[in-house]
């Protein structure tokens, strides 16, 4: 059964920027690029990065499958679906060891492909089976600045291919992998809430509540960089004498190193993104590759429990600035930009989409690639969807 299914060297789907591979290997690499630059998508109360698994996920199936558009489309919905639905019920308390971007996000990736692949009932219960004993993702990668959480999107869209691909051929899986005695939501969360994965199902799709990240770097920073970016107009010609930023807790744990020593650790400083918003007025890729800020040393960084007591719901910061001639400015907001509650436009992110393609492949590239995208409706084998680039 399983020589039946490639995982190695094959021609079955692209690697963007490379060459090609089997479906799984291909969503392996595509997903461990999707997460490196701290651009990709965010869901606040799952806390997933959706985008990076379940996408890979889906488009090297849609292309081995030779999938229309409109199912590559349905496919992502319902990954997304399944991974924040799963998240939601597991969180917050999933998020205190666990990276939902490698175990949720299996789910997710294996209802994408398990779609793509028309699995009956039985077979996507399968699938979502051996997901689950495969989801995993330990937060401690953190403490080091390794690499690790570059691999939990890949894996997960490796792993969810896997298991829609092993469903198909017959190999079964735990049938009550989230709700069983020693299932997912016992093993991974203290207080699951079972009814997150069904309430309003087939009528409200969570992939409308997920968020645009703006910046290049963990989202929890987010709220905060967009407060001091709004105060920074306010300065003018004087000088910044301390900076203060009030954050929830559970960001707080994952943003909170005050002294990075790489470009890595500064994506998880929420002191360093702020200070280098009011320095240079942006949080782009070049923004971790100069060095340090000198108004690093000014900038300190408080657990607030009335924000914390809005989390996950909100994500919410407050900023305040002491300038040299003694005023203070203050600022706070919920939300970050690119969330549904305080949105961006369409064409806000297509501008974010040229300026990381256009330096590297050129404007034609990255023209093609939106023409495709905006078309992919109606292609109808997406294994032609990416032949010009």
């Amino acid at each position: 059964m399983i020589q039946r299914i490639c995982l190695g060297a094959s021609n079955e789907a692209t690697v963007f920027s490379a060459t090609r591979a089997s479906a799984a290997a291909a969503a392996l690499q595509n997903g461990v690029a999707s997460h490196i630059l701290e651009f990709d998508d965010v869901h606040k109360g799952s806390t997933l990065h959706a985008a990076a698994p379940i996408i890979p996920a889906a488009l090297a199936v849609a292309e081995r499958e030779h999938s229309s558009g409109r199912d590559f489309l349905l496919a992502v919905a319902v990954g997304y679906e399944a991974a924040l639905r799963i998240g939601e019920a597991v969180n917050p308390s999933h998020y205190r060891f666990w990276h939902p971007t490698g175990t949720v996000a299996t789910f997710g990736a294996a209802a994408a492909a398990g779609s793509l692949l028309r699995l009956d009932t039985a077979q996507m219960l399968d699938a979502l089976g051996t997901a689950g004993t495969q989801a995993a993702g330990l937060w401690e990668f953190n403490a080091d600045g390794a690499m690790s959480k570059h691999l939990h999107p890949g894996k997960a869209a490796f792993n969810g291919i896997l298991a829609a691909d092993l469903a198909r051929l017959g190999f079964t899986g735990a049938t009550r992998i989230l709700e069983g005695d020693r299932g997912f939501f016992a093993a991974a969360s203290t207080a699951p809430d079972e009814s997150k994965v069904t309430d309003g199902l087939g009528k409200t799709w969570k992939i409308a509540e997920n968020c645009y990240k703006m910046h290049s770097c963990c989202g929890h920073t987010h709220t905060a960089i967009d407060v001091a970016l709004d105060l920074r107009q306010r300065i003018r010609n004087r000088e910044i004498t301390a900076v203060e930023i009030e954050i929830y807790g559970p960001g707080f744990e994952i943003v909170k190193e005050m002294n990075p020593q790489t470009p890595y650790q500064a994506k998880f400083s929420i002191a360093y993104c702020v200070a280098a918003a009011l320095t240079e007025g942006r949080v782009g890729l070049e923004q971790f590759s100069a060095g340090r800020t000198p108004l690093l040393r000014k900038t300190s960084v408080l657990v607030a429990d009335d924000l914390t007591a809005k989390y996950p719901a909100a994500w919410p910061a407050r900023v305040k600035i002491t300038l040299d001639d003694g005023a203070v400015l203050r600022g706070a907001s919920d939300f970050p930009r690119g969330n549904p509650e305080n949105p961006v436009s369409t064409s806000d992110l297509e501008m974010k989409f040229n300026s990381l393609v256009e330096p590297r492949f050129g404007a034609a590239t990255a023209q093609r690639a939106l023409e495709t995208l905006h078309s992919i409706e109606d292609i109808q084998d997406m294994a032609t969807a990416f032949s010009s680039l």
